[in-house]
């Protein structure tokens, strides 16, 4: 594993320049910013990077106002209460992606979100309170937990939220790979806890958040 300067440099000159490099970075939002996002915009970003999966992003972007209204504005309490009769009716929705499965979990995501609100406070608080020593552990809770939200899936959901949080891309796992971490999406203990020690190292050399690691990450291969 490469110091994660000789890292920073390959994602330069593949950009170009640091200003190039640094005008594509992101930045987290800041914890309080989290804990006071509401839990129906928790429950719409993670629905809608599931119904992204494997489909158009731009098609879902676009019919994503009327996910908003068939899906009651992704009420985390009202869709916890999802039953299969709802699912078979949601499936006859004008608008939306007819896809049982995907429809399926937003009601599972939707009880999943209320327990974590039931247990830490809210849905934001427990997400507020993810150190990054814990990344892996918290990030398996999510894939565990929820409900098709595992390899990228959940990480694009998150981050998208504001989250400090990689995101398992090809280009990322390519690096992953040179770096000798990983040679394919983390699945195991040992995988996960493999990926959480270079990520602490990076951040402890560079002090830069994981969200920009892994741009950098991904820069400096792709």
């Amino acid at each position: 594993m490469r110091p994660f300067h000789e890292i920073e440099q390959a994602a330069i000159a593949r950009k170009g320049s640091k200003d190039s490099l640094s005008s594509a970075l992101l930045t987290p939002k800041s914890a309080d910013d989290i804990a006071r996002i509401p839990a129906d915009r928790w429950l719409s970003e993670m629905s809608k990077c599931v119904f992204q999966a494997g489909f158009s992003w731009k098609v879902i972007e676009t019919k994503w106002p009327r996910f908003e209204e068939v899906f009651d504005g992704f009420d985390v309490g009202r869709l916890s209460m999802m039953h299969d009769e709802d699912v078979e009716r949601l499936l006859k929705a004008d608008g939306i992606v007819a896809h049982g499965p995907k429809i399926k979990s937003v009601g599972e995501n939707a009880r999943f979100l209320q327990s974590l609100a039931e247990t830490h406070g809210s849905v934001g608080a427990f997400f507020a309170n993810w150190k990054r020593a814990d990344y892996c552990d918290n990030l398996r809770i999510v894939q565990k937990g929820g409900s098709r939200l595992g390899g990228k899936t959940g990480q694009v959901a998150l981050r998208r939220i504001g989250m400090d949080t990689p995101i398992f891309s090809s280009d990322v796992l390519e690096a992953l790979k040179v770096e000798g971490i990983v040679a394919r999406m983390p699945s195991s203990n040992k995988d996960f806890a493999a990926v959480q020690v270079a990520f602490d190292q990076w951040h402890k050399e560079s002090g830069r958040p994981f969200t920009q690691i892994s741009q950098i990450l991904a820069f400096s291969v792709g």
